[in-house]
C-alpha cells in the first residue's frame, strides 16, 4: 500500500472569507508558507452587499473575496477548495481534508465562522438577505423610512426593534412565540417611548408578491402591510476543530464561543481563532482586522520560536 504524501507548512488558515484571508494576506508577505482551505461557504452570501467597511462600502460580498483571493496569490499563499473534516496534534498539527488529502502546520487559524439557523417562518428564509434582514447596520440605510416588522425569536429581540427604529419611524414588532409578559416593564416603556407597536400572535407567514415582501400574516389572518422584516437567526459557530483540540469555551447569550487573547490565541497553544468563530458581532470589518492581528502574530511567535531553536 503507498503512504500518502502529506505536506508540510508554516500556517494552515481554515476558512477563507475576511478573516481567513486577511491573516493569510499577512502571512504571506511575511514570507511564511500558508495554505487556506476554504470550503466556500461564507455567512454573508445571501446579501447582495456588503456596508459600513471603509473604502468597500456598497462592494458585494463575492467581489470582495475574489479580490482578496488575488491579493493573496500574489504573495504565492496556496488556496484550495476543500473542508477540514479533522485536526490532530503530536507537537504540529494535521489537518484532514474532506478530498482524503491531509496537510500539517506549525500553527493553526480557524476562521470557519457559523451559521445562521432561521425561524421556520414560511417567507423568512426565502427572502434573507432583500427584505428580511438582520442587521441594521448592515443594511438600515438602504431600507431606512420603509414599514419595518421585527419577528421576535427570544425577550432579546426587544432590544432589535429598538435599534431599528433608528432607521424607521413605523416599526411593528411581531412577538411570534413570545409573551408580552416575558418583556420587562422598562423594555415595553422604550418601546412605546420608540414608537414601536407591539402586536402579541404568532406569524404563520410572510406574504410575498411578485419579488418583494408586502406584509406579515398572523395565525389568525390578520396581515400587517410591511415592507422589510428584521430578525435575529440563531447562530451556530462552526468551531468542531476546536473542539477536537480541546480548546476552552465560554457560554455567551449568541452561543458558545472559544475563549481567546486581545490577539485571537485559543486556549490551545499555537492555535488561533479569527472572525465569527470566536464571536457573533464580527462585521466583515471587523473579520478582516481579527485575521490580520492573527496572522502579525502568529509571524512573531514563529520567527522567536526558530531564534530560540537556534541559540
Amino acid at each position: 500500500m503507498t503512504e500518502k504524501h502529506t505536506e508540510s507548512y508554516e500556517v494552515v488558515v481554515v476558512g477563507g472569507g475576511a478573516a481567513g484571508l486577511s491573516a493569510a494576506l499577512v502571512l504571506g508577505r511575511a514570507r511564511r508558507r500558508t495554505l487556506v482551505v476554504d470550503a466556500g461557504e461564507p455567512r454573508n452570501a445571501p446579501a447582495a452587499h456588503m456596508q459600513g467597511y471603509l473604502s468597500r462600502d456598497g462592494m458585494s460580498p463575492a467581489e470582495f473575496l475574489a479580490v482578496g483571493r488575488e491579493e493573496i496569490a500574489r504573495y504565492g499563499v496556496e488556496l484550495v477548495r476543500d473542508r477540514a473534516v479533522d485536526v490532530t496534534r503530536d507537537g504540529d498539527f494535521t489537518v484532514a481534508l474532506a478530498s482524503g488529502r491531509s496537510v500539517r502546520a506549525r500553527r493553526l487559524v480557524v476562521a470557519t465562522g457559523l451559521r445562521d439557523e432561521l425561524p421556520d417562518v414560511p417567507g423568512v428564509a426565502e427572502r434573507f438577505g432583500n427584505d428580511v434582514l438582520h442587521c441594521p447596520y448592515c443594511h438600515g440605510w438602504e431600507v431606512r423610512d420603509r414599514a419595518f416588522g421585527v419577528l421576535a425569536t427570544t425577550p432579546l429581540s426587544v432590544h432589535q426593534a429598538l435599534m431599528v427604529s433608528q432607521w424607521s419611524k413605523d416599526v411593528t414588532f411581531f412577538l411570534h412565540e413570545i409573551a408580552e409578559s416575558d418583556l420587562a416593564d422598562d423594555d415595553l416603556r422604550r418601546l412605546a417611548a420608540a414608537g414601536v407597536k407591539v402586536v402579541p400572535g404568532e406569524v404563520a407567514e410572510l406574504v410575498i408578491e411578485g419579488d418583494r415582501l408586502t406584509g406579515a400574516r398572523l395565525a389568525d389572518g390578520t396581515v400587517h402591510a410591511r415592507e422589510v422584516v428584521f430578525t435575529a437567526p440563531r447562530a451556530v459557530p462552526q468551531t468542531g476543530l476546536l473542539e477536537k483540540l480541546g480548546a476552552e469555551f465560554q457560554e455567551t447569550p449568541f452561543g458558545s464561543y472559544p475563549v481567546v487573547d486581545p490577539t485571537g490565541l485559543t486556549s490551545v497553544p499555537g492555535v488561533w481563532a479569527a472572525g465569527n468563530a470566536m464571536g457573533f458581532a464580527e462585521q466583515v470589518v471587523n473579520a478582516a482586522a481579527g485575521g490580520y492581528r492573527a496572522g502579525a502574530f502568529i509571524n512573531g511567535e514563529l520567527l522567536m520560536a526558530d531564534l530560540d531553536a537556534a541559540l
